[in-house]
């Protein structure tokens, strides 16, 4: 980062006597007075916008930008009284935007530039709005969708609902369907269209319509009016932003609208926009460590509000910069709620990362270790897993398939006992426990080539052994592809010296897998096994029927954010054995988690880890085929510890 700037003394013209800070004119005024003055807790870039928006007023007639506060007024006022909220305690209420949305809402209809044919127009074109899950983005980004649609004075307006892909769009676009339904201004406006779901708002009258939009999902070049983007973190590239700023060129004051929580991908478009909001706010193209404001005009086009954690702050363990990421603190977050987070936090380390993104806007690292390396150090050891279970079944295993250059992995585990465990409310339990070792496969032909790219050692984990053994850490059998009848050949030696009890898979090339396995002669209970986050398989017939007959919840099927979350409760309650090996630790080491932003659900990503996980979710894969249908059974109290006898009078 640069070092400090000092403002340029240049900007402290003289104040125009319609103006003063001490006796703000509005909402918007009284918002970024109170944060300068710290009445109200902000984080560096929300504090910058503020003393912009006061700069602005001082010295923005100077360059052709005027405050219009009754344009402001105007659609502050349309919040309240066509707008109703829905869900939980907000169901039907009118939308009274908190003052730190005023804030937002009047600046961006408030600002008015004076355009070269003398028109004058919002100033304006874009917001970026960058804050803490659970704080009415998707509220307020609908109102403003709504506004817009029926009372900014635009004919043929095409407000669209905008995202990575159908179903996030249709995400901001359900918050819009839910407003009309609970407005009764909008009910007798607004035509919808389609039943389950709705898909459009028109507005008849003005030849206007609200919709939801995705790249997939458009044939032909929209021409919009309003652009609501959201996610933006989720959007792999830029295209669907650039499709719709294509089409402002038919409009004279377009909006590009975008909110977001904070991301992990520094190579991605959302980086991209959080960086520009955070020069723009503090008003430098070099902003230093603390974003000390300048006051330099770096885009008098965009509107930024970008919530973030000072530096020094940590809100492990200091409650008063929670407000920071979280402008709606104590309105529709609670103190409980999030405090109860922050212990999650603590408690489970996987979900560090997702916590402090998306509730403290902290841009975390894509490759952060899932499970730090002293808590998976515990569960390590060095055992043969073919002499210490020999003759025993295998419980589960779970086979992660390749192609030609990731790596193909068998994971296998055997339940080895139980282990009572006291959980946070003092109850205890008696859960199983298990081993787990992996095998792993690479084809020879490619493997230094791979080495370098990879990073990884292949040739030396082929030739080095476990220890007391002649059985690699790595299998490289010859060939630029890894032969399925090597891994085949291993199953059907496991399946006849122990039983395997099933076999999770994906569908990725286990037709030509299961061929091998004929040719074998094997037969092996299989499961299906979806590698994804959002798909769970078709659960197993038998479990389905055995929970039945014993009057138990069915059984859900599969998925990796399940599985994840039982090896992850092993691993922190030290209920399992991982059989040690570098390529086992490598890959726990390098996993990334990927987020459900709508669920919180989490699972292993190929995609954004920075080494080959395939025997991480391998092992996911076995466990969560061991515990599939498990039922906690509590440990069953003495008589002499109940005195009053409670256990003989049930029975």
């Amino acid at each position: 980062m640069a070092k400090k700037k000092t403002r340029p003394t240049s900007s402290s013209t003289s104040v125009p006597k319609h103006f003063n800070p001490a006796y703000p004119t509005g909402p918007v005024d009284e918002y970024a007075e109170k944060v300068m003055r710290g009445e109200i807790v902000a984080g560096p870039h929300v504090r910058n916008a503020c003393r912009r928006h006061r700069d602005d007023r001082i010295n923005g007639p100077a360059r052709g930008i005027h405050w219009d506060p009754d344009a402001a007024d105007r659609v502050l006022r349309f919040f309240p009284a066509v707008l109703r909220l829905n869900g939980g305690q907000f169901e039907g209420r009118p939308f009274h935007p908190h003052l730190s949305q005023q804030f937002k809402i009047g600046s961006i209809f408030g600002w008015k530039r004076v355009e070269s044919d003398g028109a004058i127009l919002r100033r304006f074109r874009r917001a970026y709005i960058e804050e803490g899950k659970g704080n009415g983005k998707s509220p307020l980004a609908a109102g403003i969708g709504h506004y817009c649609l029926t009372s900014d004075g635009e004919a043929a307006a095409e407000i669209y609902a905008a995202a990575a892909n159908k179903d996030q769009a249709f995400v901001l676009f359900r918050d819009a369907v839910a407003m009309y339904e609970q407005s009764p201004a909008l009910k007798s406006k607004l035509t919808p269209s389609g039943g389950n779901p709705v898909w459009n708002l028109s507005y008849l009258k003005k030849r206007s319509f609200f919709r939801p939009i995705s790249r997939e999902g458009a044939h032909s070049g929209p021409r919009p009016y309003i652009a609501l983007c959201d996610e933006i973190h989720e959007h792999p590239d830029g295209k669907v932003i650039e499709m719709l700023e294509r089409g402002f060129k038919f409009r004279r004051q377009p909006l590009l609208f975008m909110i977001t929580n904070s991301g992990s991908d520094r190579n991605s478009i959302c980086w991209d926009e959080h960086q520009h909001a955070v020069k723009v706010a503090a008003g430098t193209q070099t902003p230093d460590d603390d974003f000390t404001y300048v006051g330099e005009i770096v885009d008098d086009t965009t509107f930024s509000y970008v919530c973030a954690l000072d530096k020094d702050d940590d809100p492990f363990t200091d409650p008063t910069c929670w407000q920071k990421a979280n402008p709606l603190f104590g309105v529709t977050l609670k103190h409980d709620y999030l405090a109860g987070v922050v212990n999650q936090a603590k408690d489970i380390p996987s979900k560090r990362n997702g916590i402090l993104r998306l509730h403290f806007c902290v841009w975390t690292e894509a490759d952060t270790a899932w499970i730090p390396r002293p808590i998976l150090e515990k569960v390590l050891v060095d055992f043969d897993p073919y002499v210490e279970h020999a003759g025993k079944q295998i419980t589960a295993a779970g086979l992660d398939l390749s192609g030609a250059k990731d790596l193909t992995a068998a994971a296998f585990t055997v339940e080895t006992g139980t282990k009572r465990i006291t959980r946070e409310d003092g109850t205890e339990a008696d859960l199983p426990t298990y081993d787990l070792w992996i095998e792993a496969w690479t084809p020879r032909d490619t493997m230094d080539e791979r080495s370098k790219q990879d990073h990884v050692p292949y040739r030396l984990w082929n030739e080095t052994f476990y220890p007391g053994t002649e059985w690699p850490y790595i299998h490289a059998p010859e060939g630029q592809r890894v032969r399925y009848d090597h891994v085949a050949a291993l199953f059907a030696r496991l399946n006849t010296e122990h039983g395997i009890g099933v076999l999770a898979f994906d569908r990725y090339a286990f037709d030509k897998f299961e061929t091998e396995l004929d040719d074998y002669g094997v037969d092996i209970k299989t499961v299906a096994h979806p590698q994804g986050g959002k798909k769970r398989a078709k659960p197993d017939d038998e479990k389905v029927e055995a929970a039945k007959a014993a009057g138990l919840p069915a059984p859900l099927g599969l998925w990796m954010p399940g599985s994840v979350s039982a090896l992850e409760e092993l691993i922190l309650e030290e209920r399992i054995r991982i059989r040690r090996s570098p390529v086992i630790l490598g890959a726990l080491m390098g996993v990334a988690i990927e987020t459900d932003p709508l669920m919180g659900n989490q699972w292993f990503s190929k995609k954004k880890s920075t080494v080959r996980i395939d025997p991480a979710v391998a092992s996911a894969m076995a466990i969560g085929a061991a515990v599939d249908g498990f039922v906690e059974i509590k440990p069953v109290a003495s008589p002499w510890d109940d005195p009053e006898f409670t256990l003989t009078k049930a029975a």
